[in-house]
């Protein structure tokens, strides 16, 4: 249980953890819930994986948020199979694919681009890359499919010195 994966997995689920509780409570000073609107699902998945009641400190870590429209296109019955089904290691493979151990600012996502011409790749906890590039002034992530998706809203802060970019595709570290 003291693997970086098995930490930053859990700084995952931590990130939406927080992002719920503070939604619940709109008393707080942080308030998560306008960027919740468009992570329902996402955080279905992260509460059927159970992991969110292991979690301790951890982070800080980057999350690629596919938002609830990218799941719709992705495949609402797959990501409801994934959700219901008894063996969650599929799910948690999704999960653990869209985030990238360390505060990966769209800032030092561009640097990145910059340095290596054009394209920059970025090492999930899950073990897979994602190279990511510029279109027009958009950042865009490749699986090793070949499916994008598309930087929608970046750098949503976490409690935690993590952050978040909202993204319009759900993206695959393999054939699902």
């Amino acid at each position: 249980m003291n693997t970086p994966v098995t930490k930053y997995l859990l700084g995952f689920c931590l990130a939406f953890s927080i992002y719920s509780t503070t939604a619940q409570n709109t008393s707080n000073a942080l308030s998560y819930a306008s960027k919740l609107d468009n992570h329902k699902i996402l955080l279905s998945a992260v509460n059927a994986t159970e992991l969110g009641a292991l979690l301790q400190k951890s982070g800080p870590f980057t999350i690629f948020a596919p938002s609830d429209a990218a799941f719709m296109k992705f495949s609402n019955n797959k990501i409801a199979e994934l959700i219901k089904s008894e063996d969650k290691k599929a799910l948690k493979s999704l999960l653990s694919y869209h985030i990238v151990a360390g505060q990966l600012t769209a800032s030092r996502m561009l640097r990145a681009i910059g340095r290596g011409n054009g394209m920059a790749s970025f090492t999930t906890v899950q073990g897979k890359k994602l190279t990511a590039h510029l279109d027009g002034y958009d950042i865009v992530l490749t699986d090793p499919i070949g499916n994008t998706a598309r930087i929608t809203a970046a750098d949503l802060n976490l409690e935690n010195e993590g952050v978040v970019h909202e993204i319009d595709n759900v993206i695959l570290p393999a054939q699902m």
